[in-house]
């Protein structure tokens, strides 16, 4: 029965975001969505001795923000070097600093992105593969799109060929749950309570930043510390 789960990418998401990645077959970034400002699309939070901290992406917001994710473009190349500097000044003490930096500072300081949508995924993709997760990854542009919020999501699962939908729990306010029963897809909400914690650096433990916070605390036994994914 193939799982299928949609949603907006989101710079250096939470670790749920990746738990959420792994919990399915297919992976569907809904970039065809409107851009919203001060939201997770082009910023995350990481941990510093003097509290939290967010590293935001510039872009370039047209009109009153009716521009769709896939068509934000990101605001010159200047935040590269800052976003590596910050990650680096407050996780050098990490255990796992220098194998994540490895692969992730190349990115930062070499590669150059037009779009937002390309951006996060390049992120997705490569934690993804660090954390061993093979699921499907595939962009919303790939599949024809009717209308309607929940005619939309329910039409992709059957392009997808997904038999379950899991969607996070914040979309309970306007799924109409009704439509995927009647097209005989099973909808399941995910949950991101119970996490338990693990070592980190500075101060009280927060769940809701970046994974990186994860990976560069735990490495590889990062799955410890998350439901779906596994070594």
């Amino acid at each position: 029965m193939k799982k299928v789960a949609i949603l907006q990418s989101n710079y250096i998401p939470w670790k749920g975001y990746f738990d959420l990645i792994a919990a399915v077959d297919e992976f569907i970034i809904y970039d065809d969505m409107q851009y919203t400002r001060r939201d997770w699309r082009n910023r995350n939070l990481i941990k510093t001795p003097s509290g939290l901290s967010w590293l935001t992406v510039p872009v370039q917001v047209k009109g009153k923000y009716l521009q769709k994710i896939r068509d934000t473009e990101i605001d010159g190349d200047e935040w590269t070097a800052r976003h590596w500097r910050a990650i680096a000044q407050n996780y050098a003490r990490a255990r796992f600093f220098p194998e994540i930096a490895a692969w992730l500072e190349p990115v930062y300081m070499y590669e150059r992105f037009r779009r937002l949508s390309a951006l996060n995924r390049r992120f997705i993709e490569l934690v993804c593969e660090y954390l061993g997760i093979t699921t499907k990854i595939s962009n919303s542009w790939d599949y024809a799109l009717v209308d309607g919020k929940t005619e939309r999501l329910v039409d992709l699962c059957q392009q997808a060929g997904g038999a379950e939908y899991i969607s996070g729990p914040a979309a309970k306010n306007y799924i109409d749950q009704r439509l995927f029963s009647e097209a005989g897809i099973q909808l399941t909400w995910f949950d991101y309570a119970g996490y338990p914690e693990y070592p980190q650096l500075w101060g009280d433990f927060v769940h809701g930043v970046s994974i990186l916070d994860l990976l560069f605390n735990c490495g590889k036994q990062a799955h410890h510390y998350m439901r779906h994914v596994r070594r």
